[in-house]
């Protein structure tokens, strides 16, 4: 023990330099020191050049596009599926763990109960909704969609028709049967509540 505590100095003193006679075989051990940390240093700094276009990549690319191109196509069809005024239609475009955050009122969790609410407010309008896109994402299997929308529903027993506009934010997500379906729907007037 006594002579590893002796040898930690020399070899420190060793490494800086200090305290060193040429004679010693200490130099030698500095000299391999600085060339390993040189030689790991070039090694760890050297960086390989990027791989050249390949096919590969071109499939990814084409993948990528075709993906964000289908993504976009969800919102057509979901505007469509609204309008058709068709619970069937509009389920088939919800995840099984859909969540609706209408504005005043709870959130609606599942595609059943998210059905369920559907299938109330279709016997209850007739309704068509526009719903411009004001930032559309894709990121991976989830596209994340901000919009706007105007709704114009007319109630089913007749009367006057009650049109309102709004803001609304989606979350897409592409399922294993590479279908864009609404896993989110946030959405509520962009104006305060009409006094009674």
């Amino acid at each position: 023990m006594m002579r590893q505590q002796h040898m930690l100095p020399v070899v420190v003193s060793a490494f800086l330099g200090v305290g060193i006679s040429p004679l010693s075989p200490v130099p030698v051990m500095r000299r391999a020191c600085v060339a390993c940390t040189i030689l790991f240093l070039a090694v760890a700094c050297s960086a390989s050049a990027p791989a050249p276009a390949t096919r590969e990549t071109a499939v990814t690319a084409a993948d990528s596009a075709a993906r964000d191109a289908a993504a976009h196509q969800a919102h057509a069809n979901y505007v469509r599926v609204i309008n058709s005024n068709n619970t069937d239609s509009l389920a088939s475009m919800l995840t099984d763990d859909v969540v609706f955050l209408a504005a005043n009122d709870k959130p609606i969790v599942g595609k059943a109960a998210v059905r369920a609410w559907v299938d109330g407010y279709y016997k209850a309008f007739h309704t068509n909704w526009d719903k411009p896109v004001q930032e559309f994402v894709v990121s991976g299997d989830y596209a994340f969609e901000r919009y706007s929308y105007t709704s114009t529903d007319t109630p089913s027993g007749g009367g006057k028709a009650v049109v309102d506009t709004g803001w609304g934010f989606v979350v897409y997500h592409r399922d294993a049967d590479g279908v864009w379906r609404v896993a989110r729907d946030a959405f509520g007037p962009d104006h305060p509540p009409a006094t009674k």
